[in-house]
Order: structure tokens, then sequence, then C-alpha cells
């Protein structure tokens, strides 16, 4: 079978599922170069509605592997020119990729996603490259673990999408490379590069740092310390499992901004240090306090499911570490007509019995309680 009629498998098929196309605002062919996790969910979700798409990456296993998962074929030299170029590259190499795709294809319109936009900027009008038909954007969607594999339909489903352009960005091309983010499932938003690359700083630089250097703290931890893990440092090392070579590209052309952000986050650390060394004195527990509370203000900023800055009751429901007792919960709850909001599951170490912390709004919380109780589960 060929690479254009190859089916995805596995998670990939889960992802994009059996439905027909869609109908695509994205005008085809689209040409994809990086067929990493990006760009491979790109291909998947633009084929998914229809849209002819190529790929391109420097390593062949990787593209062979995107194409067999069906994000779109190898592009061969007798493939027509694309009406869209989307680069999905790391950060060290985008302005070069982009500055080739210009010129390779004149008559396209280029897009990148990488998650710096001003450093890629700067170096091409450093060059002095007509950018008239480059649209910088970044999908604000990822996962931990990288590659074609790992690639997803509905990656980019209700994610910010950023798309940073100038005023002579024509708006056709500003069109177009709005079309995918679209059909892709994505959130327009629209920054300047600085802007973008201040707002990823926070929200998404800093956090990346702080997780890895807490979690660089249990390596000379003991196993009886570490086997005391809870819910907390989960929540607060998730990230730190990522791709630490990448992390190197993303942080050094983002350097000004995170640096800036660490000196702040380092002085809250220093004052917070300074009164907890001696929590008697006058004011100390007050400084405490504040500190503690300006971090319940701050998470409470943090948009909801979809967006929108709802918020939701936990409910904690102890599970039996056995096959069947979570769809079986699961079940329940929609017999029951509780609509679950989000879903995160811990395991006790040591014991036969899970946690599965659920998210309902607040309204239906109490309810949820007393009728999975009296169905028989416990809770929390």
């Amino acid at each position: 079978m060929s690479a254009p009629e190859a089916a995805p498998s596995g998670e990939h098929l889960r992802a994009a599922g059996e439905r027909p196309a869609l109908v695509a605002r994205t005008r085809g062919p689209v040409h994809v170069i990086g067929a990493g996790l990006l760009g491979a969910s790109v291909g998947l979700g633009l084929r998914e509605r229809g849209v002819d798409v190529t790929l391109e990456d420097l390593s062949p296993t990787t593209v062979a592997l995107a194409a067999d998962y069906g994000a779109g074929r190898v592009r061969t030299a007798s493939d027509e020119s694309p009406v869209l170029v989307v680069i999905a590259t790391p950060p060290d190499v985008t302005a070069d990729v982009v500055e080739r795709a210009l010129r390779t294809y004149p008559d396209a319109v280029v897009t990148d996603v990488a998650s710096v936009k001003l450093a890629p900027f700067t170096e091409l009008k450093r060059r002095g490259i007509d950018l008239a038909k480059y649209v910088g954007s970044h999908p604000m969607a990822g996962r931990e673990r990288g590659g074609a594999i790992m690639a997803r339909a509905d990656l980019f489903v209700g994610r910010p999408w950023v798309i940073c352009r100038d005023g002579e960005t024509p708006a056709d091309a500003l069109a177009l490379v709005e079309a995918v983010a679209l059909d892709l499932g994505g959130v327009l938003m629209e920054m300047t590069p600085e802007e973008h690359d201040r707002s990823v700083g926070l929200v998404s630089h800093l956090p990346q740092v702080v997780s890895s250097l807490l979690a660089a703290r249990l390596v000379p931890a003991s196993e009886q310390a570490i086997g005391l893990a809870g819910g907390g440092l989960r929540d607060t090392t998730r990230v730190a499992s990522s791709d630490p070579e990448l992390w190197v590209q993303i942080l050094g052309a983002n350097s000004a901004p995170v640096v800036e952000l660490l000196d702040a986050f380092s002085a809250d650390v220093a004052a917070f240090a300074d009164a907890l060394r001696d929590p008697a004195r006058t004011g100390a527990r007050r400084r405490i306090a504040d500190l503690l509370s300006a971090g319940n203000n701050g998470v409470s900023r943090i948009p909801g499911k979809h967006g929108s800055s709802e918020r939701f009751t936990q409910i904690t429901v102890l599970i039996d570490d056995s096959p069947g007792q979570l769809a079986k919960l699961l079940t329940e709850l929609g017999e029951l007509g509780i609509n679950m909001e989000d879903l995160r599951l811990e395991h006790s170490p040591g014991a036969q019995i899970g946690f599965a912390e659920i998210a309902v709004l607040p309204e239906v919380a109490e309810r949820a309680v007393a009728d999975l109780v009296e169905r028989g589960w416990r809770t929390l």
C-alpha cells in the first residue's frame, strides 16, 4: 500500500477517529517541513479534512514514519508547488528553513510553529529576506514526549494559536494561516513577536525551568523520602521529563524574558525564605500568608476547560486497582447525569488502591458525592 493510502493506526486512529472528511477552510497542497510531533499532528488534522499534505524531514525514517501514520505523503520532485508551507523544525534552525522555503516555493505562504517568534523574525529581517509571504505562528500545544509516534489529529483542539504578523502582511497570506489554525481546532490570538515571547516566557518557559529545578532536588533524596511523593510533587514536576536538548534551544532563543522572570521569581523565593527563617518574628507570618495568597490569586486567573475562567470542584473517589473499576466509575457518573470536566489518577504506593480525582461543576458536587456513596463508592 502506498503512503497516501496508508491509514492511521493506534493512538493516531483513535485521535483522528473514523469520521468522514470535514469541509476544510485550508487550500492545499500543504507542505510540512519537520515531521515530528507538531508537524505530524498538523498533517493528521489536515488529512482528516481531506487536504493534500506532503511531508519533508532531514531524517528519512522520521518522514516515513509520519507518512505511515497517515500524516501525509513524502514529497517528490513531481509534486505541484504547495499553497502553504508549515515549518515545524527546532527553534535553532527555524530562520534557515523559513529562508529556504521562501526561496524554494516563491508562490507559497510560509508559516512556522516554533515556540519562539522574535529570534527567527529578527534574524530573517537582518538577512534582508522579503517576509511578505511569511507569517509566524505558534500553537500552544504539545506533549511531554515528541516524535511522529506521539502525534494526534486533535492535538490543537481548544488550544490558543498565536499569529504574529506585521503591517506588511497581505490579507490573503494571513487568512491562509488562520484557516489552518481554525481547521485544526485552534483558538486564534494575535500578538507581536515581542508580546508572544514575553507571554510564553511566563506561562511556559518559566514553569519548565522551575519544574526541572525542583525535580533535580529529588536526585540525591533517599528512596524512603521519594516513597512519600503525592499529587503535589507530581503536579509540580510533570513537565520536568521534557527533552533537555529542545529546551536548551527554546530557552536560549528567549533568554532575556526568561532571565527577567527568573530574577523576579528568585526575589520572591528569597523573601519567602527570609520570612520562614524566623516565623515568630513580627510580620513574618503575614509575609508568608501574603505570598501564598498571591499564589491563590494567580492560579484563579488560569483559564479552565475550553479556555474559560470557570472553576471546578474536585471530588476524590477511591477505586480498587483492578481491571474495569475506572470504567465502572465513569459509566455510573454518566448514569447519574454528572458531567466530568477533568480527571486525574493517582496510585497509593504499596497498596492495591487508586484515587480518581474528578472535576465537576460546584453546583453538582454535593449531589455527585451523595449519589456515588449511595452506590457504594468511597469518597474523600
